[in-house]
């Protein structure tokens, strides 16, 4: 009777296929592959852009280093470098989280201009004109210091001019919307 891991006969007799990092590497996948319980045959890709941009030695290395329970997320985070190096080889995913905290900063700004619009809403509702025996077209009766220099024309508490560019909103690139007239 063979031993089922004993040469290329083994194969045959339904043994599983090499892992995908002994497939791209064209060698024979050991019984204790450090890579197929990660890289499994039927995803070729993940380990080709994790070899590419690591290498399977310097792969191998580090999983050997680590304990078992914490291999499972050091795949996941080197499949993830990897692929974003292959989207975008200069920045990685660093370009990504930067193109996201830049859109963050974008709405956070657009936050920031809806609840002081809310405010100036509130405020503008709980003073109405007619308790203070102010006339609407009286200089002093908006509260807004801005307003005694505008004149008879009332102007609001908040109002601040700032535009922003929505054309860049979704960008993944590095690059988003920019606000003029803010800073």
């Amino acid at each position: 009777m063979k031993d089922n891991n004993s040469g290329s006969g083994s194969r045959k007799q339904g043994a599983p296929s090499p892992c995908a990092a002994c497939k791209l590497l064209r060698r024979r996948c050991a019984q204790d592959c450090v890579f197929s319980p990660y890289f499994p045959a039927d995803e070729p890709q993940k380990f080709a852009n994790v070899h590419k941009v690591f290498g399977a030695s310097n792969v191998s290395k580090m999983l050997q280093e680590l304990p078992l329970h914490q291999r499972g997320d050091a795949v996941s985070s080197m499949v993830y470098e990897a692929n974003a190096r292959v989207r975008d080889p200069v920045y990685g995913c660093v370009g990504a989280i930067s193109s996201l905290q830049q859109q963050i900063d974008v709405l956070q700004a657009q936050l920031a201009l809806a609840q002081a619009e809310v405010v100036h809403l509130r405020v503008r509702q709980s003073a109405p004109l007619s308790n203070h025996g102010l006339s609407p077209a009286s200089p002093s009766n908006s509260g807004s210091p801005s307003s005694k220099f505008v004149g008879s024309q009332a102007k609001p508490i908040f109002d601040m001019d700032m535009t922003v560019d929505q054309s860049t909103y979704g960008e993944t690139c590095g690059h988003a919307g920019l606000i003029s007239g803010f800073y």
